[in-house]
Order: C-alpha cells, then structure tokens, then sequence
C-alpha cells in the first residue's frame, strides 16, 4: 500500500484529528515504517504452521470467595463527603 500525504489527511479526516502539516510528515514516515514492517512479517512461510490461540497456559487469576464481615453504614459513610441522611450522593442522572 503507498501512503502519501493525501492519505494521511484522509485518515486524520476520518478519526476527526486536526493535524499541522509537521505532524502529518511525522505521521506519515512512522506509517509507512509500519507498514514496511508488516509487509516483511507477510514474506514469512506460515502455511503449514498451526494456529496458537494462547501459547502461554493461563491460570485463573481469581480468589475463591471467602464470606467476611461487612462494613457498616455508618464506618461506609465516614469518609464521603456527598452523603445525605443515611445514604451516598451522586450526580443527578438525566
């Protein structure tokens, strides 16, 4: 794929981004460095490589649930600042 400049302005365009002209030639030279990188991991042969989803086991992260005490409202409600009688204060949904 050629990038040129046009390219850059259509895509910064789209993403609603005001670029000078400097960043555009920035923009432009890191892209095309990219894009000549993907173009090199393209000439590797993976034909008959099979596909690895997750190459790295993965165990699970989470901690059993162990029943504990709760606060209470009054130690919950200690250190807010928008409370109101007995409960907390958010901003008003439209």
């Amino acid at each position: 794929m050629k990038l040129d400049k046009q390219l850059v302005k259509e895509i910064a365009k789209v993403a609603r981004l005001e670029l000078t002209e400097e960043e555009i030639d920035k923009i432009e030279k890191d892209m095309d460095e990219v894009l000549n990188t993907f173009s090199k991991i393209q000439e590797v042969g993976t034909k008959d490589v099979k596909m690895s989803i997750q190459p790295v086991k993965l165990g699970n992260a989470l901690r059993e649930d162990e029943p504990k005490e709760c606060l209470t409202q009054k130690e919950a409600l200690s250190q807010v600042e928008n409370k109101k009688d007995e409960y907390f204060v958010g901003p008003k949904a439209l």
